[in-house]
């Protein structure tokens, strides 16, 4: 009965991998040309800004970036104060 479940959970994961395999963009086709194009033409009226990067990032998603930066700052006082339980325990 193991066998089976490893054997079917392998031909799944496998079946899988050759699905998204095949279902693949040809390499350097980018994936959303018009949303590009939508950027780079209107960074300058809408943003006021003259990196397109930069606009993207801080201002179309500026949430998803304050998200990522709370994640971030979550991660390293939790890693900190780890570090700083085990030091009192050395002691």
């Amino acid at each position: 009965m193991k066998k089976a479940v490893i054997l079917v959970a392998f031909l799944f994961v496998g079946a899988f991998l050759l699905l998204a395999a095949t279902s693949m963009r040809p390499f350097g086709e980018p994936a959303f040309a018009d949303m590009d194009d939508y950027f780079i033409a209107n960074t300058q009226v809408e943003v006021a800004a003259n990196n397109a990067v930069t606009a993207v990032v801080f201002d179309y998603r500026g949430f998803d970036t304050l998200g990522e930066a709370t994640v971030l700052f979550a991660a390293v006082v939790s890693v900190l104060a780890l570090f700083r339980k085990l030091r009192e325990d050395e002691t």
